[in-house]
């Protein structure tokens, strides 16, 4: 447990230092008018809290910056609550009155507005990620060595693909391996379909149809389902804004997997159950490229359930109360005005 003038410091560091991106001293915390406390007092302090692991010290500078650690304590006890100034609120709920004709235009035009007020990179999940599912999958020969690849979807939405029967592949043996997709993947959201391809049918398929990893590989080209249009980005070149991505080969591994769908909707993804804020800080995100930024996501939901995610990606040092604030705002307005395509 930390003392209160530790948290008071811890504070003030980290608010110092979101603004201005250099470390932060002893003196400058002791001219803050809401601190009060000598600078000798404060270097005290800094130097316990770098020892309980809160603060790192760059090189050789005498001055202090957060560690993942410390933006964890920030965000779970020190950060107050945040309101958008008049301004700022008159832009987001005048967006959400206009009435906008097609829902991809508003998904666009929220992720749009999300980087301009935050000036980080927002990414948005629309819904039909997690809400479209596989309602029947069909493989109908053209020849003796190509087939149409048809997916029904649970929006009445068809799309088709032409692939390669591999050789000694016979039409029963594609009709057996139809209808075992169709028992066990009727009703599982697209973007999951080719991991519970290989997790729920590999091993039934491997046992009972024969040339299996040859129809595997056709299955797997068949279910490529690549939704780019459903994940929406806005600010990607906010991160070159950040003193600390100046650097290009630095974010040349962000700007990569932002480019990677697939990877994006496996980060955005909600766990079962999970609503409301989520913030992940350095090493807790699972891709070692966003290893130094921060992920604050938000789900937007109808009936309880999960229709999409909206995030804001940046550095650590990011205004974490000002984040969670306008995601909170927005993830409740979606929910609210994506009601009217649901109901």
């Amino acid at each position: 447990m930390l003392t209160d003038r530790q948290r008071m410091i811890l504070n003030a560091i980290v608010d110092d230092y979101i603004r201005s991106a250099e470390p932060v001293g002893s003196r400058s915390i002791s001219k803050r008018g809401d601190v009060g406390f000598s600078p000798a007092t404060i270097r005290n302090e800094m130097a316990d809290l770098e020892e309980l692991g809160f603060l790192e010290q760059p090189h050789t500078s005498a001055g202090r910056i957060p560690s993942h650690k410390g933006y964890r304590y920030y965000v779970d006890h020190l950060t107050q609550s945040f309101s958008l100034n008049p301004a700022e609120l008159h832009m987001m709920k005048t967006f959400f009155a206009e009435k906008l004709n097609a829902m991809e235009q508003m998904i666009q035009h929220a992720a749009s507005i999300l980087s301009q007020m935050t000036n980080y990179t927002s990414i948005l999940l629309g819904p039909e990620v997690f809400h479209t599912s596989l309602r029947h999958f069909q493989l109908l020969p053209l020849h003796e060595n190509q087939a149409v690849a048809i997916i029904v979807t649970s929006t009445g939405q068809v799309e088709n693909k032409t692939v390669s029967i591999p050789p000694g592949v016979s039409v029963s043996d594609l009709e057996r391996v139809v209808n075992l997709l169709n028992s066990k993947l009727v009703n599982v959201p697209l973007y999951k379909l080719k991991t519970r391809l290989y997790t729920e049918l590999g091993q039934e398929m491997q046992r009972h149809i024969e040339h299996y990893e040859e129809i595997m590989s056709m299955l797997d080209i068949a279910l490529d389902n690549q939704p780019d249009h459903r994940v929406y980005l806005s600010g990607t070149t906010n991160m070159l804004n950040q003193p600390e991505f100046k650097d290009v080969e630095k974010v040349k591994d962000i700007f990569e997997l932002l480019e990677q769908t697939p990877l994006l909707t496996k980060l955005m993804a909600p766990a079962p159950g999970e609503q409301g804020i989520q913030v992940k800080i350095g090493t807790e995100n699972t891709h070692e490229a966003i290893s130094n930024c921060s992920l604050i996501t938000a789900t937007y939901s109808i009936d309880g359930k999960a229709l999409g995610t909206i995030g804001i990606l940046g550095p650590t040092r990011m205004e974490y109360a000002r984040v969670i604030g306008i995601l909170n705002i927005l993830s409740h307005d979606l929910t609210k005005l994506l009601s009217h395509w649901y109901k």
